[in-house]
């Protein structure tokens, strides 16, 4: 991937538990501080500030990193292969590719190879949950509808 930064090492125990009290704290901040457009950080008595985006973003770095996961950073205009593309989505390869062969998905060529902007891929998932979340919906109002107790 282009310009990705890629923590391959899932975090112990002992480094899950500490991103899950930062998480928790630095969430709290967040929702205390609305207003706030950044942070001061003091790191061996060098200061660092930090806009608010890059708190949000980290904030959710930690609570993946104290689920136990590991984490990479990718810009959205970066490109991925077909393969990193089916593990983003959740699908087979051959799958994903029949998705490009359809056009659902914009990609391009490079050599023999197809490669999907970061953009347009979550761009297609955000289409595909809005559209699983308006079925789930349909799914419930028939069932009330129905009296089948949901």
């Amino acid at each position: 991937m282009e310009s990705a930064k890629q923590f391959n090492d899932l975090p112990s125990a002992e480094i899950a538990s500490l991103a899950r009290d930062s998480a928790t704290a630095l969430s709290r901040l967040l929702r205390d501080h609305p207003e706030g457009d950044r942070a001061q950080i003091r790191l061996d008595g060098e200061d660092l500030i930090l806009p608010r985006s890059a708190l949000d973003l980290l904030r959710k770095l930690l609570a993946e990193m104290a689920q136990g996961n590991a984490v990479t950073v990718v810009p959205v205009h970066a490109e991925v292969t077909t393969q990193e593309a089916a593990d983003m989505l959740n699908v087979s390869r051959p799958h994903l590719v029949k998705l490009l062969k359809e056009e659902k998905i914009p990609y391009t060529m490079v050599g023999s190879h197809r490669r999907i902007r970061l953009q347009d891929l979550l761009a297609y998932r955000k289409h595909q949950d809005e559209r699983s979340q308006d079925a789930l919906e349909k799914l419930a109002e028939q069932a009330q509808d129905l009296k089948m107790g949901y």
